[in-house]
């Protein structure tokens, strides 16, 4: 089976992958991914309004890129932290490259991610004093979160000027608000929705303001979309991964883990289990998506890992090359016992500890898969992304969902509004049962 694609900064490694994942199944799933590709670049299947972003390159116009690259830059030189008010999709993606990319990203803070007082609270009194552009991103500007997180922030900036809002083009509450108040404003767009959106002015305003190269990152993005576009499973990577993914659930494998080696791509794994959980997570279907950090997680979760229940697959994002030079010191009384590594970069041990983790893993009976990045710039990130929401677009479909909807997120939304005594949301015939507590 071959085990990496060229022309990408991206390489997949499906060494450990067998005997679960073979050859043979994943050419046995072609036919279909095929009819599924068609379907895509045809508009032919469910939630089909909703894949502006397969084009990463024409999400905005030229104009629009650079009007907003200019706020961007005007609010980077007006003040000394963006609040980014949002909550999924609005600003997991942004989080994600800004956290994995900027020389500083404590320049980009988030709220209306929680409803917690005390973090709402720490977080005003971390601002005070200091000069604060807003961005608010929501489609309506009325969801419960970023809506109070905006009603109690926006005071701090320092005028309508420093505020941005990121919503629908022709209406909502938001858009009123900026009208009124003369905020300048960016599109969400109507085709795309909130976890494919990193790469409109969704995501690029907050990674623009945090210095992070968004042309390269939409062109590794654009690159990646052309290099994946043929529907053979064997020679297009995005599609390997969802075939390999519908291969290991068939098999039984109901847990996915996202595992790095590097703290910077914490968000990333985050994003990711947003992008896979709404898309596939439906009709009581689909992979878990979950994450873990390593090496710190291997003291933790990886006990389980190791011996728990085989119900899971691992999917490692490794880090190649690029990263910053740091030796381990010589210690001539050697009280630690680690002579035998002095000299060697702290970097080449993360690598040895990744495949050490790779091989005792597959021993222990989980199938994992590793995704190889060269680099960890804006230009594979770009692609990284891409490739994310292609594969997810392919499985979702191949598991017969619509990989565009969320109607399970409104759930949790109809029953909190009906407890809060929101108009509209009250129901004589449907009361919800009082709490019944147990006092010790």
């Amino acid at each position: 089976m071959p085990n990496q694609f060229n022309k990408l900064p991206i390489v997949i490694d499906a060494s450990y992958l067998k005997p679960n994942v073979t050859s043979d199944m994943i050419a046995s799933r072609k036919e279909k991914i095929s009819q599924i590709d068609g379907q895509l670049r045809s508009g032919n299947h469910p939630g089909s309004d909703f894949t502006g972003w397969m084009k990463p390159d024409q999400i905005l116009s030229a104009d629009e890129m650079s009007r907003l690259k200019a706020t961007a830059k005007r609010l980077r030189d007006e003040t000394d932290v963006l609040l980014v008010i949002g909550i999924g999709g609005s600003y997991l993606g942004a989080r994600a490259v800004i956290e994995a990319l900027a020389d500083d990203p404590d320049k980009v803070v988030y709220a209306g991610h929680n409803i917690s007082a005390h973090y709402m609270t720490r977080l005003k009194k971390q601002l005070a004093g200091k000069r604060v552009a807003i961005n608010v991103i929501s489609k309506s500007g009325t969801t419960t979160e970023p809506a109070i997180a905006s009603r109690i922030m926006r005071k701090l900036a320092a005028s309508s000027k420093h505020i941005v809002a990121t919503t629908d083009s022709k209406k909502g509450a938001l858009l009123q608000l900026a009208k009124t108040e003369g905020y300048e404003t960016f599109v969400v767009p109507d085709n795309i929705g909130g976890r494919y959106s990193v790469l409109s002015a969704v995501g690029l305003l907050p990674v623009a303001y945090a210095g992070v190269d968004i042309d390269a990152l939409v062109s590794g993005a654009a690159k990646c979309a052309g290099l994946c576009s043929n529907a053979d499973p064997i020679s297009n990577p995005a599609y390997f991964y969802a075939a390999a993914r519908n291969v290991l659930y068939h098999q039984g494998f109901s847990i996915e883990m996202l595992a790095s080696f590097e703290p910077r791509l914490h968000f990333m794994a985050e994003w990711w289990k947003q992008l896979y959980g709404e898309s596939e997570g439906k009709e009581n279907m689909a992979i878990f998506p979950a994450s873990v950090d390593f090496t710190t997680d291997l003291h933790s979760m990886g006990q389980y890992i190791q011996e728990g229940r085989r119900i899971l697959a691992e999917t490692f994002l490794i880090i190649d090359g690029g990263e910053p030079s740091l030796k381990i010191p010589t210690d001539a009384d050697d009280s630690d016992g680690l002579g035998y590594l002095a000299g060697k970069e702290v970097s080449y041990v993360n690598s040895k500890a990744y495949e050490a983790t790779a091989k005792a893993h597959r021993d222990g009976g989980v199938p994992n898969m590793t995704i190889h990045l060269e680099k960890l710039d804006a230009y594979s990130l770009g692609a990284l992304i891409y490739f994310f929401e292609i594969a997810c677009a392919v499985g979702g479909l191949m598991l017969g969902v619509n990989p565009f909807d969320q109607p399970g997120v409104e759930a949790y939304k109809k029953e909190m509004f009906k407890l809060l005594g929101k108009p509209g949301f009250e129901s004589a015939e449907d009361q919800c049962l009082e709490p019944k507590f147990v006092h010790f």
